[in-house]
């Protein structure tokens, strides 16, 4: 089990630490000017992109709703909406995203939130050994086993990638 403290601890990390589970740390260096955050943590980890979840904040109706889906699909928001029994899904503005996880955009990370919201995982989470999430912030990202990543965000699995 990786430990984290320090100027450089996220909530995620310190969640991951208080709960006990195994996870490894993985940085590398973010280019503020990569276009896909996912895609950039999967290529400089050399990692297949399958592997890697990104984290989107949605709004579901009148609640936000963290969608976790592999970096290298998209989100399908009917099937989010479907998932959490709302009419309709959107993007939640990035504003509202970032007020609500603690987190920046681009670095927000399934785990240890501000606010605890409702959690849909893609159902593929369970076709590999580990899975990388984001860690909490740009250019950190934390392999985990999926039944962790799961059971933590109190998560319900669906097929939500397109």
């Amino acid at each position: 089990m990786a430990k984290k403290s320090g100027p450089d601890s996220t909530a995620a990390l310190r969640m991951l630490t208080k709960a006990g589970v195994k996870f490894e740390v993985h940085s590398y260096a973010h280019d503020p000017r990569a276009e896909s955050y996912g895609m950039e943590a999967a290529e400089l980890l050399g990692l297949n992109p399958d592997r890697v979840f990104k984290t989107l904040v949605v709004q579901a109706d009148a609640q936000l709703v963290v969608a976790v889906v592999g970096v290298s699909g998209q989100l399908d928001l009917k099937a989010v909406a479907a998932a959490v029994g709302a009419k309709k899904a959107s993007m939640a503005e990035p504003v509202a995203a970032q007020r609500s996880t603690g987190y920046v955009v681009g670095g927000i990370s399934p785990l240890g939130q501000k606010r605890e919201l409702v959690t849909v995982i893609d159902a593929a989470v369970l076709e590999f050994e580990t899975v990388f999430v984001s860690g909490g912030k740009r250019g950190l990202d934390l392999e985990m086993h999926p039944d962790d990543l799961v059971a933590l965000t109190k998560a319900k699995l669906a097929q939500i990638r397109r």
